[in-house]
């Protein structure tokens, strides 16, 4: 990649449905070719919006909130078109009787979909509270939790092993979000500065076509991937290479339908700026 005089910034996400990402990048060479910061999602969002990143994911609510600032790499995302394995409202009581929740404090756009669920789904008005996402400290504080990434992967592990013994509640938010609305749902986009990409459309293109070249090398070959991570995972193979088949990496018309579905509504609620238009980087 020849990315100019200073290789572009690029933010990583540290949860196990980036894994084939970084992956793809690690044995296809890009990585040398990219100066990569890897966070939590809510962090990384920050700093490419403050400028701190040239490229990176960003939580789809931050995005909502900065598009103007922003240029969305096109054929890249995280989210699922039914269950995503990864992304939890877990209860400790009934959920007609949730009465408070608590947040995951790493996560926005998962915090937002569950409280419109409970909210516009289920006419319910619990007491919001955000923590760290600490399972049993949350549920001490609160009837149920939002989890999100390797913590809520590991709840669904369990309670499938468990199964009717598992003493908690679970719903699977993008199998909600697809009952309720009928489309996918999208947790994250791959964004460019808007003014990075103007001014160095060649980079934002190599990263770009870097990134779906090691996605599609890895989800190629998902079994090796699979027991590699499973190595330093409480997961097994099978279980993990079950997460990254479920997962939705792709940003076709049924995905920007379900953007387009999400951000109506959090516009409603005045969560969000309306989305005029997505406008995509040109690769």
């Amino acid at each position: 990649m020849n990315s100019g005089p200073a290789r572009p910034r690029v933010g990583h996400i540290q949860f196990l449905n980036c894994l084939p990402l970084y992956w793809g990048l690690v044995h296809s060479g890009a990585l040398l070719d990219l100066e990569l910061t890897k966070d939590t999602p809510d962090r990384l969002a920050e700093a490419l919006v403050a400028g701190d990143l040239d490229i990176g994911p960003i939580s789809l609510v931050e995005y909502l909130r900065h598009a103007d600032e922003l240029v969305v790499l096109p054929d890249l995302a995280v989210g699922s078109d039914g269950p995503v394995l990864s992304v939890l409202l877990s209860t400790a009581v009934p959920l007609a009787e949730v009465r408070t929740v608590a947040l995951g404090s790493t996560s926005r756009t998962s915090v937002l979909l569950a409280r419109m669920l409970l909210e516009e789904l289920h006419g319910l008005t619990p007491t919001y509270v955000t923590m760290p996402p600490d399972l049993p400290l949350m549920l001490r504080e609160a009837d149920a939790a939002v989890i999100i990434g390797d913590v809520a992967l590991r709840e669904t592990y369990e309670a499938e092993r468990d199964g009717a013994a598992h003493p908690l509640g679970l719903i699977d938010l993008g199998a909600a979000w697809r009952d309720w609305s009928g489309l996918p749902m999208v947790f994250a986009v791959w964004a460019a500065r808007r003014s990075f990409a103007d001014q160095h459309p060649g980079v934002v293109k190599e990263v770009h076509d870097a990134f779906r070249a090691g996605l599609d090398l890895a989800l190629g070959d998902v079994a090796a991937v699979a027991a590699r991570a499973a190595r330093f995972e409480v997961f097994d193979p099978a279980t993990l290479a079950r997460y990254f088949t479920t997962l939705d990496f792709s940003l076709g018309e049924r995905q920007q339908a379900g953007i387009r579905a999400f951000a109506a509504r959090a516009a409603r609620r005045g969560d969000v700026p309306p989305l005029r238009t997505m406008t995509f980087a040109q690769v």
